[in-house]
């Protein structure tokens, strides 16, 4: 029976430091990503990948190259080791930052383009943080009428529909905190502030879209070969010009993850592949679409598992 199969690419939150090495030590083609991505920025990003520190690694003019590389050279290394027992896929996704890994595995953009609009993006969501500050915490086990209702009262927004019970919101610090008092007041069994450097999807990223469009504009899209589920419709991108205006949208409004996954699952997909570090987005898929199979291409074992299955019991 055929594997329909989606991509999926991570966002900020899942790095660590380490990332990357073993698939970079073992595969050319991965060597050759972490290279192009070093030659790119002017620094040794990958050494950063590999070595740290973590406080650097984590910047998020740092952190948003770093994995852009790191899950590249894990879809290539992938690809090199398993060639036909690596299924193609029939969508792509990415949560927030993974939609631009998304772009390169679609061949919408180079991966030389995109570690440069990375950079950028996240120069300018620090710089945003600066202007307008905020933070975002995420809301687990409360429902998404009901924190609609607690983020009208308090002056904040919904960032992320994650999965079922898994929602973030973002605004001003001040805002909210009136908003987790009010959403565990509501019912909310926990809500939790993120280490992040301002709100991101939200409106207080309005500062600096006229500067990220400007730059957007210097970029060239292609059709995707693959199609690109959107963070913001949870629908297929199917033409480059769609791309430029995506990216924008995204920055200042909800990731519609939840709604993705369901939107691939619906449209036939069994098998979730989440190539990159951490496991966030297994998590979140098994949440949503439980039904459906999540494996994770994070290093050298995890491809080595694909390539050699362990026998059934």
């Amino acid at each position: 029976m055929s594997v329909w199969a989606a991509y999926v690419f991570p966002g900020q939150a899942s790095q660590k430091v380490g990332m990357g090495l073993s698939v970079y030590e073992a595969y050319s083609s991965a060597r050759a990503v972490f290279d192009e991505a070093d030659a790119t920025l002017g620094f040794p990003i990958s050494t950063l990948c590999f070595e740290g520190p973590s406080e650097e690694l984590t910047r998020t003019i740092n952190v948003q190259p770093a994995l852009v590389a790191t899950s590249m050279a894990c879809l290539k290394a992938a690809q090199q080791a398993l060639g036909s027992k690596f299924p193609t896929p029939a969508f792509l996704a990415g949560h927030s930052l993974g939609e631009y890994t998304a772009l390169v595995a679609a061949d919408s953009l180079s991966l030389a383009d995109t570690l440069r609009l990375v950079r950028e993006r996240g120069r300018l969501m620090y710089e945003a943080g600066l202007k307008s500050p905020g933070s975002m915490m995420a809301v687990i086990a409360f429902d998404r009428t009901p924190l609609q209702e607690v983020c009208a009262a308090a002056g904040v927004e919904i960032s992320n529909v994650n999965a079922p019970g898994q929602l973030v919101i973002s605004g001003a610090v001040d805002k909210l905190e009136i908003a987790a008092e009010l959403a565990k007041e509501r019912g909310a069994r926990r809500v939790i502030p993120l280490n992040v450097s301002g709100a991101f999807h939200s409106t207080l990223m309005d500062p600096v879209l006229d500067e990220f469009n400007r730059f957007l504009e210097s970029f060239e899209f292609r059709a995707p070969k693959t199609p690109i589920v959107s963070n913001v419709t949870a629908q297929p991108l199917t033409e480059g010009g769609a791309m430029r205006g995506e990216l924008l949208a995204q920055l200042r409004h909800c990731i519609q993850w939840q709604p993705s996954v369901e939107y691939m699952t619906l449209n036939g997909v069994t098998t979730y592949y989440e190539i990159g570090p951490g496991t966030v987005l297994s998590g979140l898929v098994r949440r949503t679409s439980p039904e459906t199979q999540t494996i994770n291409i994070s290093g050298v074992e995890d491809i080595a598992a694909i390539e050699n299955p362990a026998p059934s019991a």
